[in-house]
């Protein structure tokens, strides 16, 4: 299982924004990455420069969005959908973005869920749940109203 460091997924997304500058080539998954870097050009200058970034502090204290945390759970999600696992996130996805007419929006209130989760099973000492992660998009679904 891939289980990069905060340091490789620094340098991952920082090395992806400069060959998108660039126009060379990118690897399927740097393809991936891509498409939500551009989506978030208010990244850019956290992306720009490497050494910066691998020093950079984006704890709670500092009230800075983690760049790299956001599009890692863009990415996630992504493959998640790609391979409809949990089972049901492709049409639960499909359903949420068609509501609210964006994949984008509908990304975000699944990594609202999607954090919550992961921290709910770090903090417990317990496998990530699939089912309760799928129930807590269900439940931001009845609570957003479609634009």
């Amino acid at each position: 299982m891939f289980n990069p460091t905060q340091q490789d997924s620094r340098r991952f997304f920082c090395e992806t924004y400069r060959k998108t500058v660039a126009r060379e080539i990118l690897t399927p998954l740097e393809s991936m990455a891509s498409h939500w870097i551009i989506q978030h050009p208010e990244y850019e200058t956290d992306l720009a420069d490497l050494n910066a970034a691998l020093e950079a502090d984006y704890s709670v204290e500092q009230g800075k969005t983690n760049p790299f945390l956001h599009l890692a759970l863009h990415l996630t999600i992504t493959e998640q959908i790609s391979i409809n696992q949990p089972t049901g996130i492709t049409a639960l996805f499909n359903t949420l973005a068609e509501r609210l007419q964006s994949e984008h929006e509908a990304h975000h209130i699944m990594m609202e869920c999607l954090a919550l989760k992961i921290w709910e099973s770090q903090r417990n000492g317990m496998p990530f749940d699939g089912a309760a992660y799928i129930e807590a998009i269900q439940k931001m679904m009845t609570n957003k109203k479609p634009r």
